[in-house]
């Protein structure tokens, strides 16, 4: 099923590389003249960490025995000279030199060609130290074990690497795979690949696959070794590794990572739909301030669209589906440590779920974004810092977020540990609390997006009160000391401390003019006639702690809102 939307996702694409070719980096090129003689090098980095890419032959897969890319590939290759040893150099140069005799022979009559093939009658150690004369040579060596560090010949004058021109490429050996079989794939009948091509993600070996069979260990069956396990063709291989590495690659808006994990997404249909929610949902799930104008346009955004592909504005079929790949590294391949396949229409309902319980009042002026993925995990985290979150925690936040589940606990534990570390309650760890209550499948009342008079949970109606405390103190003194010596043993043991504070609100009543006073008094009148007739509680479980602060941020912020503004964020 993942091979095959993958090999979908290939045909729908027309800016993918066609049969046989890919899209490479490669960071430095040998520029020399119609005869052979080199000129200069030229660097193609981009930055530290990438290059330019270039469309040139599939690289070709590598075991013990070496084997050259096609007019590509690197320094040991090209030029005989790596930190792997000069007996490996040696072996690699001649099989690149060799390479290059064999396509020179296929294309004699080409003047690239006999330009590359002349450069190669000198020896290599000849060429080796005309190379280090150039003033780049420095820069090659720092990055010779770079993943862009590959090189390519470029003749004087032209605009275009030989690599490219397409029509010095040879087709594909064919000697390199089984007979045909019909493709579990594709369903057609085609020749069969031996071994898969290697797909790239992070923290794992460059040589890692998605799919892959290893001999005599437990995976052959009925005489059948390798590729013949899961008789994959070669153009249905090619389709598949080439659109994944394209939903991988370094700029890709198709992938998110969460700690070790990479997650690529996808749209079954090219239509307006399709395109709009791959191009927004990477804004939910990574970092957001790249919009320095409007950093909470992103997630806006994606709020927006999927909003109108559930709505209808979009139009959808039942055919359209939103795929989910999440990818693990292992030792020697790639594990899939999750897959979703959700009709288009019921993952766009998901999204907007989430939207609607994490909404909460929020009265900031800059209205940051607290919706996304990392504005919640860094919520949970000492100083906000994302790296530092408990392992699966992101994992399970994002699924609870695609599969429109419950939220997952350490979640909301985390949560409620850092409000009473901080005695700091944020929008996002309110809005987290709320949308971690409001999936349980319990018979509390929802929680609402502003003040709930109606709500009689005793652990918001503590909160409640305790923020009208907190607010005749700090109207009579200009002080929080009630919440800063208070609050942890009032969300968590109500009856403990609740006399103390009312009498001591009472003292700071008295400094208060009249009409002030008589307000408040009302006020924790209407509160106090809510709680139950034995009292406070002497204990609130942990969900009940929750309704406690989110009772608290709700009265706090109803102070400073006009009474029709609440009951229009409610309804």
């Amino acid at each position: 099923m993942i091979l095959k939307a993958l090999y979908d996702y290939y045909q729908r694409c027309d800016n993918l590389p066609r049969y046989g070719m890919e899209f490479k980096e490669i960071g430095f090129l040998l520029v020399i003249d119609k005869d052979g003689k080199f000129i200069r090098f030229e660097d193609r980095r981009i930055d530290k960490k990438r290059a330019q890419q270039f469309l040139v032959k599939k690289s070709v897969s590598r075991s013990s025995n070496p084997k050259a890319n096609y007019l590509y590939d690197n320094s040991a290759y090209v030029f005989g000279y790596s930190n792997k040893g000069e007996a490996n150099d040696k072996r690699c140069f001649e099989t690149f030199k060799a390479c290059v005799e064999s396509i020179h022979n296929v294309h004699s009559d080409n003047d690239d060609l006999k330009a590359i093939y002349s450069f190669y009658q000198n020896d290599r150690e000849s060429i080796i130290n005309e190379l280090k004369q150039d003033q780049l040579w420095e820069e090659i060596e720092k990055n010779l074990n770079k993943k862009f560090s590959f090189f390519s010949f470029l003749i004087e004058g032209d605009a275009q690497i030989v690599a490219e021109k397409t029509h010095l490429i040879l087709e594909n050996d064919t000697n390199e795979s089984f007979n045909e079989k019909i493709c579990i794939i594709s369903g057609t009948r085609s020749q069969i690949v031996e071994t898969t091509s290697a797909t790239m993600i992070p923290n794992s070996q460059a040589t890692a696959k998605l799919v892959s069979f290893q001999i005599k260990s437990g995976y052959d069956s009925y005489g059948k070794s390798q590729g013949q396990n899961a008789p994959i063709g070669k153009e249905a291989e090619f389709a598949y590794t080439t659109a994944l590495n394209h939903l991988l690659r370094p700029d890709s808006r198709n992938k998110f990572l969460i700690g070790n994990r990479t997650f690529v997404f996808w749209a079954s249909s090219n239509n307006e739909a399709g395109q709009k929610s791959e191009d927004c949902l990477f804004n939910l799930f990574t970092f957001n301030d790249v919009l320095a104008d409007n950093p909470d346009q992103g997630v806006e955004q994606v709020r927006k669209v999927f909003e109108a592909i559930y709505t209808g504005v979009l139009q959808t079929s039942l055919d359209d589906k939103f795929y989910i790949l999440g990818l693990a590294p292992n030792s020697a391949r790639i594990a899939v440590a999750y897959w979703a396949e959700i009709p288009l229409k019921d993952f766009a309902e998901r999204i907007i779920r989430h939207f609607n319980d994490m909404q909460i009042f929020d009265d900031r002026k800059d209205k940051k974004p607290y919706m996304g993925l990392y504005a919640i995990l860094s919520a949970v985290t000492l100083g906000g810092k994302v790296s530092d979150v408990t392992p699966n925690l992101p994992e399970a936040t994002a699924k609870s977020i695609f599969e429109g589940i419950q939220y997952p606990y350490p979640l909301y534990s985390g949560c409620i540990r850092r409000i009473r570390a901080e005695q700091s309650l944020t929008i996002t760890r309110v809005a987290i609390i709320k949308a971690y209550l409001n999936r349980l499948n319990n018979n509390e009342q929802k929680i609402k997006i502003m003040l709930d008079n109606q709500n009689t949970n005793q652990g918001y109606l503590c909160g409640r009160l305790f923020a009208v405390l907190d607010k005749i103190q700090q109207e009579a003194n200009n002080q929080h000391s009630i919440k800063e010596r208070y609050m942890n043993s009032a969300s968590a043991t109500p009856a403990s401390v609740f006399s103390t504070i009312l009498n001591l609100s009472s003292h700071h009543s008295d400094k208060l003019n009249e009409g002030r006073k008589i307000y408040f008094e009302k006020l924790k009148q209407e509160i106090i006639d809510k709680i139950d007739a034995d009292g406070f509680p002497s204990h609130l479980d942990l969900q009940d702690q929750g309704r406690f602060f989110v009772g608290f941020y709700h009265q706090q912020k109803a102070f400073y809102t006009k009474e029709e503004q609440q009951n229009e964020n409610n309804n």
